[in-house]
């Protein structure tokens, strides 16, 4: 692949904001940011794949504060979350933590995001990159619902890889590993107001820290630091080659507006038929009667194993037509394969397609095939 003749960096300003964790992480040797969210995020400490070993190996820390939270409340909280995604929630109790689609008029996704209930007329939504508080506002507006909406002091940390169950168990004690997989707990931590769910986005078993006391977060950091020492703890970014092993999408490239929750494979999310309704409904009606026109399929480049992520959608073809876009693609160090996901026409979304990617490099063949590679890890040994 062709290098880069220069390295990009990020001006550090006033203008986007700092996690509570930022000086922790620039002690541990984060080398390289993002900004998401209107908040730096670190995207490097060593290597991509050094720090893949230690998640799918060991246990990791990311601060993820960019992970904004929108918080709902109010007699109508529910109603009004019903009407932001196709997702029903009739059912939903307070402790539980759901995967949603939000949907604008047309279907498109606007975001996903994982629903924290907290309570009955208590939500905090965690979505992916992108203005959700705006949406959501703009939404109540004219919604003549009762609810109050507003951007809390939550910051999350995600404690993830196979071994953070044991550091999860030094920190909060035995119960913590009864916590079911996507489920959550309001506590502390020497009085350090939290909330612990089990979600991440590693595909490895882990947990989320929601520090409610931003003045905390040093002191937090430091806390799951000297709790995962003896089990080489390492802090890392959200790993780019785990995710697509295991078909964690992401949104901004694997999603995005132009793309419906049955483009994704996911009309398990859509109930069509849930009172009340939600914004998009009709036109995702009309999808399913229709059938989808598209697919996000997972792909295998066959050729030379890449030295970097594509930075832009790579063109596909089929029979000499581009037909779609590669949303993202690495190498995988334990398949030793190429891998990456690609949207395309419904007609070449079957497994075995054979289909030309133009890389940097030149053009490559690539092969549809089923996805994840890797499922993700939900069962912790001897507990929930």
């Amino acid at each position: 692949m062709t290098a880069n003749k220069f390295e990009p960096s990020i001006a550090i300003g006033p203008r986007v904001r700092k996690s509570p964790f930022y000086d922790a992480t620039l002690r541990c040797g984060a080398k390289a940011f993002t900004v998401y969210n209107h908040m730096y995020m670190p995207t490097l400490y060593t290597s991509p794949i050094e720090e893949y070993w230690s998640l799918v190996e060991g246990v990791t820390l990311w601060d993820v504060s960019c992970q904004r939270q929108i918080e709902i409340t109010g007699p109508d909280a529910l109603r009004f979350v019903q009407l932001l995604t196709p997702r029903n929630l009739a059912r939903c109790k307070a402790g539980q933590c759901l995967y949603v689609l939000i949907t604008d008029q047309d279907g498109g996704i606007i975001n996903d995001a994982v629903l924290l209930v907290l309570g009955p007329r208590h939500f905090w939504l965690s979505p992916g990159d992108g203005d959700i508080l705006l949406w959501a506002l703009g939404v109540a507006v004219n919604s003549q619902m009762d609810v109050t909406i507003v951007e809390p002091d939550v910051s999350p940390l995600q404690l993830q890889g196979p071994k953070s169950p044991q550091v999860a168990q030094t920190l909060f004690g035995d119960w913590i590993l009864d916590l079911k997989y996507y489920r959550l707990r309001e506590t502390e931590l020497d009085g350090i107001p939290l909330v612990v769910s089990r979600t991440g986005w590693s595909g490895e078993l882990g947990y989320e820290l929601y520090l409610r006391d931003s003045r905390q977060g040093e002191l937090l950091w430091q806390k799951v630091m000297s709790a995962g020492r003896m089990h080489d703890i390492t802090p890392i970014a959200p790993n780019l080659i785990r995710s697509v092993e295991g078909a964690l999408l992401s949104y901004g490239s694997d999603i995005t507006l132009e793309d419906n929750p049955y483009v994704l494979g996911l009309g398990r999310l859509v109930d069509l038929d849930k009172e009340g309704g939600f914004i998009g409904k009709q036109a995702l009606e009309k999808v399913q009667s229709e059938g989808v026109k598209r697919r996000l399929v997972g792909v295998e480049l066959q050729c030379a194993p890449l030295s970097a992520s594509n930075e832009e959608p790579w063109p596909v073809a089929f029979e000499g037509e581009v037909i779609g876009r590669i949303t993202r693609c690495t190498h995988s160090p334990r398949l030793m394969r190429n891998i990456g996901f690609a949207n395309v026409p419904i007609k070449q979304s079957e497994p075995g397609t054979s289909l030309i990617v133009t890389t940097p490099g030149g053009d490559e063949k690539a092969i549809v095939v089923k996805v994840p590679w890797f499922p993700a890890h939900k069962k912790i040994p001897g507990g929930a």
